[in-house]
């Protein structure tokens, strides 16, 4: 039987976790009160205006009720503004605030050392191999 340190979606997964963690606890130091799914909530709206929370959904690999929660807590911050779509009473539109802009500015360089930290001795050539392969195993599995 194969042990999980051997299994390629395992170490992906905690891969992926591990970075999740290390992002998170590097925010806090730096006193952002922002989590990292509230970062790619706001991201993915600045990137997609007029996006629907189904689909914002589907782009941060979460369900509808953990949305509604994370959009709820951004419009407490003064991140987002939330307005009744006029067409669809059912449906909200989301805006970024300037305060939802300002905390994406300020926390893109903290992103971006991040990162480097975590691809710290990974080549070029081997981060195009992996995204690659990770598209490669996305496109097998659609």
């Amino acid at each position: 039987m194969e042990r999980l340190k051997d299994i390629t979606f395992y170490n992906m997964d905690k891969a992926i976790r591990t970075y999740r963690v290390y992002a998170q606890k590097k925010l806090r130091e730096n006193g952002y009160k922002i989590t990292i799914d509230q970062w790619l909530i706001i991201k993915s709206i600045l990137e997609n205006p007029g996006i629907s929370q189904q689909d914002l959904g589907e782009m941060v690999f979460k369900d509808n009720a953990s949305v509604t929660r994370i959009i709820d807590l951004l419009v407490k911050s003064e991140y987002l503004e939330r307005e009744v779509n006029p067409n669809d009473r059912r449906k909200s539109n989301l805006k970024v605030t300037d305060e939802g802009k300002a905390i994406i500015e300020n926390v893109q360089t903290l992103v971006l050392q991040n990162r480097k930290t975590a691809l710290s001795g990974v080549s070029a050539e081997a981060l195009q191999t992996l995204n690659k392969t990770l598209n490669q195993i996305i496109d097998n599995c659609n």
